[in-house]
């Protein structure tokens, strides 16, 4: 993923005001994103092994009415990926994006910290979908998750690629039903530590 050029997006949006879904996906030395308009975008997700922080502030800054399905892969820093949970905040105050519904904070090497901000998260009790997965989460995160705001309104929680232990994981179903929660694809960390799905 990291030898994929990608460019400045936005203009995609300026170029098609019609577009309903635009995903993104490949490396931070290119990629840019301005903050733009667009009346009928419904879907806008960004696949990267590292996501800067230049480019949540401008998908931010943009003025969406049509958002629905927001999905951000934040990687790690060694590919370019220097958004912090501080960063987040706007997004997570749920004001942004009045009309999200599925929100994509996925990959992330910072999950733990990540799951807790999102356990008191505004933004949360509008959604339907939660997704978290493809990241570093542990034991840690998903407890902040469940000591959290309640959860049981959600459709679906994603967490998969993950390295809780079977008992959290167990938990985490018990404690949510009604909820389709994605515990699968349990991982082991190396000898340095855990991993992200994704990274080069």
């Amino acid at each position: 993923m990291s030898w994929i050029k990608v460019g400045a997006v936005h203009r995609l949006l300026d170029a098609y005001p019609r577009l309903r879904v635009l995903r993104v996906r490949g490396s931070m030395d290119t990629l840019s994103f301005a903050p733009v308009r667009h009346a009928a975008v419904r879907e806008l997700a960004f696949e990267t092994g590292g996501l800067g922080r230049g480019i949540l502030a401008g998908v931010v800054a943009s003025d969406l009415p049509a958002l629905e399905h927001l999905e951000l892969w934040l990687g790690v820093d060694r590919y370019g990926g220097d958004i912090t949970v501080d960063d987040l905040a706007p997004l997570l105050g749920g004001a942004t994006f009045p009309g999200l519904r599925r929100l994509g904070l996925r990959n992330a090497e910072f999950a733990d910290r990540l799951a807790a901000a999102v356990a008191a998260a505004p933004v949360v009790a509008g959604l339907t979908e939660v997704d978290l997965s493809l990241g570093m989460l542990g034991d840690e995160g998903a407890a902040a998750l469940l000591a959290g705001q309640p959860l049981t309104h959600l459709r679906r929680l994603d967490l998969h690629h993950h390295f809780l232990s079977a008992a959290m994981a167990d938990r985490l179903v018990a404690e949510l039903p009604g909820v389709d929660v994605d515990v699968s694809d349990r991982q082991s960390a190396e000898e340095w530590g855990r991993f992200t799905a994704v990274s080069e």
